[in-house]
């Protein structure tokens, strides 16, 4: 029995191949990951402070290590509450941690005194 001939109204989706496979993806949609043009030293602010371990940052502030991996890489910009919460936990003000730059960072992370903004190494 032809289960599909029972569905309503389902059409084919026109859009790109994915990986080959025959199955097809609507064009439409833009990227998921957008990049950001918040920076931050979170990794040089854990090294400052001990050392401290991405899972224990991310213990102090109540989310997950992949989260804190996720803001520290710059593929994701948390909350402006979270961001305080990080800040406080350093002992710096936000802008200690963020920086944003309306230019963008290449990669979203800078080192501290790091002025040009892109993320390297200058």
């Amino acid at each position: 029995m032809d289960r599909q001939r029972d569905l309503p109204g389902l059409r084919p989706v026109v859009g790109a191949r994915l990986r080959g496979q025959g199955h097809l993806v609507p064009v439409r949609f833009p990227p998921v990951v957008k990049p950001t043009r918040v920076t931050n030293t979170i990794r040089a602010q854990r090294f400052a402070h001990d050392e401290m371990t991405q899972a224990e940052l991310a213990r102090r502030i109540g989310v997950s290590r992949q989260t804190v991996i996720a803001i520290e890489q710059g593929r994701y910009s948390p909350s402006l509450e979270m961001a305080f919460q990080i800040a406080q936990v350093f002992g710096v003000p936000l802008d200690g941690v963020f920086q944003y730059s309306p230019g963008g960072g290449a990669n979203g992370t800078c080192t501290p005194g790091d002025t040009d903004n892109d993320g390297g190494d200058n």
